[in-house]
């Protein structure tokens, strides 16, 4: 648990420690959600490609090189 203090302003800092762990950076975009029961959750919009690696493995399926795939026609 880490505490924070809102500002005038509504802003507050992310303590390093959760941006760290989350992996954020400046210029990343959050999403906050509030859910019925008072609960906010945070996530962060911003992804590199490399964030999704393997994202879409299934198992016994082979791996294809990005280079490989060809872009779908509609």
């Amino acid at each position: 648990m880490a505490d924070t203090t809102l500002t005038s302003k509504g802003q507050t800092t992310i303590p390093k420690e959760i941006r760290e762990r989350l992996g954020l950076e400046a210029g990343d975009k959050l999403s906050f959600t509030a859910l019925a029961d008072g609960t906010v959750v945070m996530r962060a919009k911003t992804r590199r490609l490399l964030d999704l690696a393997g994202s879409l493995a299934r198992q016994g399926q082979p791996n294809v090189p990005v280079e490989d795939m060809k872009p779908l026609r509609g």
